[in-house]
């Protein structure tokens, strides 16, 4: 189920009681209350409810986890660990928020992240030019 969230983006429901097989694309957000087994890349958000359970990998902008999930997570901007989040998995985010409570079991890198299946962009040349 797909529904326009106030910015125009596109939010996707994955609800309770749902459970989902394969590769899941969206250009805009996703709300995951169900059962994924597979991989997630989202343009935008990713939430897990607490309800709910992946066991994959998740690429996205930002993701929250309330729920469990076992797989890498890459978050180009921030990663929220709720206080019921279990994640089982190595996690690759700009900025990480782990509420009491969470528990964590993997490696993490603190990076700016690039998503998985996204095209990259270029960096400026950092290089400093020499002046006499």
């Amino acid at each position: 189920m797909a529904a326009k969230s106030e910015n125009g983006t596109e939010l996707n429901l994955i609800t309770g009681g749902t459970v989902f097989e394969g590769k899941l694309r969206t250009p805009g957000s996703i709300r995951i209350d169900g059962k994924i087994v597979g991989e997630i890349v989202a343009t935008q958000n990713v939430s897990l409810g607490s309800a709910g359970d992946i066991d994959g990998n998740v690429s996205a902008r930002n993701v929250t986890i309330g729920g469990k999930i076992k797989g890498t997570i890459v978050a180009q901007e921030k990663l929220v660990f709720e206080s019921k989040a279990v994640v089982r998995g190595d996690i690759k985010a700009a900025k990480l928020v782990v509420d009491e409570g969470a528990v964590f079991d993997g490696r993490c890198v603190m990076a700016e992240a690039k998503p998985a299946g996204m095209p990259s962009h270029p960096k400026p040349d950092s290089q400093q030019t020499e002046t006499k």
